[in-house]
C-alpha cells in the first residue's frame, strides 16, 4: 500500500532537507547515480517532486548537496598533533567516503559532466571544495606548530593528496588502499611541504 504523503504531518526545513538528502544517499546506494531519479527521491522521502525542484532545480545540484551533508566540516577535521598524523586521518576519510554514497556520486557526476559542458559548468559551480579546505585546515596547524614553513604551503601542493586519492578511486573502483595512502603521505604530500615554493 502506498502512503499518501499529503495526509501526514507536514515537515519544514531541515527535517524536509534530512529526509531528501537520506533518500538520496539510499538510492545512490541502491540503484547508482544513473538511475537515480527526482521522482524516487521524492517518493522514499515522503515528499512531492515540487519539493525537490523548488530547492534543486537539477539531479546534480540535489546530489551534491546529499553527499555535502554527510562530508565533515573541514575545520572539524582530526588534529592528531603532527602534520602525517592529520594527513593520514584526512586522506582515509576521504577514502572511507569515496567507500560509500559520495563515490558512487562523483563517478556518476563526472561521467555526466564529460560529455556536456552545460553540466560540467554546473558540476564546478556547486563544488565547495572541501577536500582542499580540509587540507588547509591541517596544514595551517603544521604551520601553526612549526612542522611546516608558511613559504611551502601553494593550492597544488594542498591538492596533490586528495587529487592522487581520487584517480586511483575512479580508475580502480574502491576500496583504496590504506598502503596507497600512506605512500601518498609520505612519499608525495610530506616531502612536497619540506621544500619551499618555487
Amino acid at each position: 500500500m502506498v502512503t499518501d504523503h499529503r495526509k501526514q504531518p507536514r515537515r519544514r526545513g531541515e527535517a524536509l532537507h534530512a529526509a531528501i538528502f537520506q533518500a538520496t544517499l539510499d538510492e545512490l546506494a541502491e540503484v547508482g547515480y544513473a538511475k537515480l531519479t527526482m521522482e524516487r527521491v521524492a517518493e522514499r522521502a515522503r515528499t512531492g517532486k515540487a519539493s525537490l525542484y523548488r530547492r534543486w532545480p537539477t539531479r546534480l545540484e540535489l546530489v551534491m548537496a546529499a553527499v555535502y551533508s554527510v562530508l565533515p566540516d573541514p575545520s572539524d577535521v582530526a588534529d592528531t598533533g603532527s602534520l602525517r598524523g592529520d594527513l593520514l586521518a584526512v586522506l582515509r576519510h576521504t577514502a572511507a567516503a569515496l567507500d560509500g554514497a559520495p563515490g558512487e556520486a562523483m563517478r556518476g557526476l563526472l561521467s555526466e559532466a564529460l560529455g556536456d559542458r552545460g553540466r560540467g559548468a554546473a558540476l564546478r559551480e556547486n563544488s565547495q571544495g572541501a577536500g582542499r579546505r580540509m587540507m588547509h585546515e591541517v596544514v595551517r596547524r603544521a604551520v601553526e606548530r612549526g612542522e611546516v614553513e608558511a613559504g611551502a604551503v601553494t593550492s597544488r601542493r594542498l591538492d596533490v593528496g586528495q587529487a592522487m586519492i581520487r584517480q586511483y578511486f575512479l580508475f580502480n573502483g574502491p576500496p583504496i588502499p590504506d598502503a596507497l595512502i600512506v605512500e601518498v603521505v609520505d612519499e608525495i604530500i610530506v616531502p612536497l611541504l619540506g621544500c619551499p615554493a618555487p
